[in-house]
């Protein structure tokens, strides 16, 4: 009796939890969506300053830096893992991966490459979208 009020307990422990999280995400989404928002409307209203805060590129360089070098060390080591896993001295103890386990080394694949092109076009296009510099002349109008 008692193992089941300890159960029920966490159980709506769990819940709540759960419910908790929820909400912080979805305050944490709404919150990016905004900031999303705001910076394209300031790129497209045409704003020709250097960028300031979190896009600014003390901070943008490194973290694309930052992110390049993780999604590589990741490549990396599922890559050196599957290669050590194919040697012929392992395959005596060798087991097969479990359903789960292979999702998640292509998820792992998948996000790292993705990473890396997400960072690529950062690069190139970041040039193209916060234009720094003078702005281009204004075109007369002929009556």
């Amino acid at each position: 009796m008692v193992t089941r009020r300890w159960t029920a307990v966490g159980g709506a422990s769990l819940i709540v939890a759960i419910a908790q999280s929820l909400c912080t995400a979805v305050l944490t989404i709404s919150g990016i969506r905004v900031a999303i928002g705001l910076s394209a409307l300031a790129a497209a209203s045409g704003i020709y300053a250097p960028a300031k805060g979190f896009h600014q590129d003390a901070i943008r360089i490194p973290m694309l830096i930052l992110a390049t070098v993780g999604a590589v060390v990741n490549l990396a080591v599922v890559f050196w893992i599957r290669h050590l896993r194919a040697r012929p001295s392992a395959q005596w103890r060798r087991r097969g991966m479990s359903p789960r386990e292979k999702r998640s080394e292509k998820l792992q694949i998948a996000m790292a490459i993705l990473t890396i092109v997400l960072v690529g076009l950062e690069t190139w296009t970041h040039p193209m979208v916060h234009r720094t510099g003078t702005p281009p002349p204004k075109v007369q109008q002929s009556n």
